[in-house]
């Protein structure tokens, strides 16, 4: 990918546009109203499901080794390795090591996507699962409660905030990983930036599809802060008390 840096008039390649356009001014409203439905709407479903895809599957993952490292805790080391080791490649590095097996496609962006979660994902359920009171562990056994039961009803309900503050934090850095994708395959928000680039440094292109990025970043943790709020009600309680 090249990237021309002529100076003088920048004329992106969108046909005959208006003079903002054409100077390449910082934010031209009339090109962003012209290329909503066929440039930057595209790409923000696809980001959206980009991302989704890569959290949902990060997460069962994650929640599967973390039951795991949990249960049986010689185990846990090793799973926290290589989930720090998938965590320190580049993402760039990541897909070029992927692309000889699974080529260009949109399984190779999962895959990478997938790997960055896994380590904010599985830290965040083991110390969560772990923080559990042994107070609140004894109280359910002297209840009579069963192994299961004692999981299902204290313990991951304790361990949800500590969860979910990981599904946050794994959430916003997927998206912002995500607009990398666009080097693999031609979905996301990181397609208009990289077009942009190669039309001479289209600034309004560039500000346009990164806000939206952001703006999905700052939506989607809100939802997951009430989510969190909605689900763990008894830990604003305790912040009143």
């Amino acid at each position: 990918m090249s990237l021309v840096l002529a100076g003088g008039p920048v004329i992106p390649n969108f046909g005959q546009g208006s003079a903002c356009e054409t100077q390449n001014g910082w934010f031209c409203t009339d090109w962003v109203h012209e290329h909503w439905g066929d440039t930057l709407q595209p790409a923000l479903v696809q980001h959206i499901e980009l991302s989704i895809i890569a959290i949902a599957i990060g997460f069962v993952l994650a929640f599967a080794l973390a039951l795991v490292g949990f249960r049986y805790r010689l185990l846990d080391p090793p799973i926290g390795l290589a989930a720090d080791f998938l965590y320190t490649i580049p993402s760039l590095a990541l897909f070029q090591l992927l692309v000889p097996f699974t080529g260009l496609t949109r399984t190779t962006v999962e895959i990478a996507l997938v790997s960055y979660t896994l380590l904010i994902l599985y830290r965040n359920m083991i110390e969560g699962l772990r923080a559990v009171p042994p107070d609140a562990l004894e109280a359910a056994r002297g209840s009579g409660f069963t192994r299961a039961q004692t999981f299902f009803r204290v313990e991951l309900p304790l361990a949800l905030p500590a969860i979910l503050a990981g599904l946050r934090i794994a959430t916003v850095s997927t998206i912002s990983i995500a607009t990398v994708a666009a080097f693999v395959i031609p979905n996301g928000l990181g397609r208009p930036i990289f077009i942009a680039l190669e039309q001479n440094v289209f600034k309004t292109e560039i500000f346009t599809a990164g806000g939206l990025a952001v703006a999905l970043a700052l939506v989607a943790d809100g939802l997951l802060v009430l989510a969190q709020r909605a689900l763990t009600p008894w830990t604003r309680l305790e912040r009143q008390a």
